[in-house]
């Protein structure tokens, strides 16, 4: 069975929503499956330390997720138009995977949400992009070809699923942004199995 790692970061659970329903999408390839990672929250004291098992949600990402990896599905809420600090602290560690190449080779996208329609989604896919990219990773996106693409209102785009969450981040998935999510986690794990037979 060829797995594929979602890890997210994720604080009022949007983000959250968004990997399982790529993780979903991805259960619907066969011989595919996910892996649901998150990253631990970064802590504002120096020498603060976090413990190694969230009280709830998928387990905490370590570098053997992404080692065993056959692909990666990458997400986070903006901030300022970049990715949120936890999972870029996360990223920031991984350069003995980097040194090694562990990476290279493997399919990524990347998903994300914001408060406001135009709060830097697509900033924030290419930020995620950045460190995958120097890893060697293949990027995929969603092709107009999905046409949820040209009628959207709320989230979506052709560098990966985006969700708009609304001022107080309450917003729940729209039906065409849970359906673009699909779209990108199916993609993801077809373009996977394709490359590992």
């Amino acid at each position: 069975m060829t797995e594929i790692l979602v890890l997210y970061y994720s604080r009022h659970g949007a983000t959250a929503a968004m990997a399982q329903q790529i993780a979903r999408g991805i259960g619907e390839v066969a011989e595919v499956r996910a892996r649901v990672r998150t990253v631990a929250p970064v802590s504002p004291l120096c020498e603060a330390t976090q413990d190694s098992i969230p009280g709830d949600g998928p387990p905490y990402a370590s570098h053997d997720d992404l080692r065993e990896c056959a692909a990666l599905a990458l997400g986070s809420p903006t901030r300022f138009g970049n990715m949120a600090a936890p999972l870029k602290y996360f990223l920031d560690t991984t350069s003995s995977l980097w040194l090694g190449a562990e990476l290279a080779g493997k399919p990524a996208a990347v998903f994300t949400s914001t408060s406001s329609l135009h709060g830097g989604q697509e900033t924030t896919l290419l930020s995620m992009m950045l460190p995958l990219l120097h890893h060697g990773m293949l990027l995929l996106g969603i092709p107009y070809s999905e046409t949820e693409l040209l009628r959207t209102r709320s989230g979506g785009t052709p560098y990966g699923a985006s969700h708009l969450a609304g001022s107080d981040s309450d917003l729940p998935l729209s039906d065409t942004e849970q359906r673009l999510c699909r779209a990108l986690g199916r993609r993801l794990a077809e373009t996977t199995r394709t490359l590992t037979r």
